[in-house]
C-alpha cells in the first residue's frame, strides 16, 4: 500500500514559512556568502560591522578588528564541575 500524500493548506504553509524566517533572522551571517556560521568556526569583525566566514576571509583586503568563536545555544546555560579536595590543606594537630 502506498502512504497517502497529504497537502499542507495554505495557512498552514504560511505559518511554517513565518517561523522559519524568524528563527534565521536571529542568525549572524557572513557579509558576503550569507551563510550562517557553523557551530565552533571563527568569524572575522571588520570596521565597518561586516563580519567574514572563516571561508571569506581571504577576500577582504582589510585586517579584522576582532574574530570570535561561534557557540551553540547551550553556551553560558551548562555547569563545570570542579574537583576542590586538593585545595583543601590538611590542619596540624
Amino acid at each position: 500500500m502506498e502512504a497517502p500524500v497529504r497537502e499542507i493548506p495554505e495557512f498552514e504553509l504560511a505559518l511554517l514559512k513565518r517561523s522559519v524566517d524568524e528563527l534565521a533572522a536571529d542568525r549572524e551571517r557572513c557579509g558576503r556568502c550569507r551563510r550562517s556560521p557553523l557551530v565552533g568556526e571563527r568569524v572575522y569583525v571588520y570596521e565597518t560591522g561586516a563580519i567574514a566566514c572563516e571561508l571569506c576571509r581571504s577576500f577582504e583586503r582589510a585586517t579584522p578588528i576582532a574574530s570570535r568563536t561561534i557557540h551553540g545555544p547551550e553556551f553560558g546555560h551548562t555547569m563545570r564541575l570542579t574537583d576542590r579536595r586538593a585545595a583543601r590543606r590538611p590542619t596540624a594537630a
